[in-house]
């Protein structure tokens, strides 16, 4: 069934209209009623720059509650979240890369925890020593911040993509995959 194709509660599918509704998670309709983005890729660059506008404003608030100053936590947030969407480029590319040339295909779970483990790896060591730079502390303690923003980003990221798909729906191959 296509997305624009839908079975509703209630509806026999054959006589009923066509629905250019998105679909949220769970097969719910979008709270967006209507299709936003025209490209895939619109979608992934509005995405990933609301994820980082907040991303810099909950990492600037964390820094400053844990005593640091507002330039210096903003400053932190600003660096780490440019770093973080440089890194996904070139490691996406590379992690890819090294996909095909291994016939690796389907992203099992494994593949999966490699790329999450391998992605936040270095994340943590390009952005230790810069933590620790621009805060002027130790390399142990921008380490253990970084480990804390690690976890909070790891449930950071999961919500807020399950927001961002209510909100707008399923990107067009998730939406596929559903019907």
């Amino acid at each position: 069934m296509s997305e624009t194709h839908r079975a509703r509660p209630g509806v026999d599918p054959a006589s009923a209209p066509p629905s250019d509704v998105p679909r949220g998670p769970g097969g719910r309709d979008a709270l967006v009623r209507r299709r936003v983005f025209q490209t895939p890729l619109l979608r992934r660059v509005v995405y990933a720059v609301v994820f980082e506008l907040l991303a810099i404003l909950f990492t600037t608030g964390i820094l400053a509650a844990l005593g640091n100053g507002g330039g210096p936590s903003l400053a932190v947030a600003v660096v780490s979240s440019t770093v973080a969407l440089l890194w996904n480029i070139v490691f996406n590319s590379v992690f890819e890369t090294l996909e095909r040339r291994l016939g690796i295909t389907g992203r099992p779970w494994w593949v999966r925890v490699a790329h999450a483990v391998g992605f936040e790896g270095g994340l943590i060591v390009f952005l230790v020593p810069a933590v620790a730079l621009i805060l002027g502390i130790g390399l142990g303690e921008a380490f253990l911040i970084e480990a804390g923003l690690l976890v909070f980003f790891l449930v950071y990221a999961a919500v807020y993509a399950y927001a961002f798909d209510s909100v707008f729906g399923l990107p067009d191959s998730a939406a596929r995959a559903e019907a």
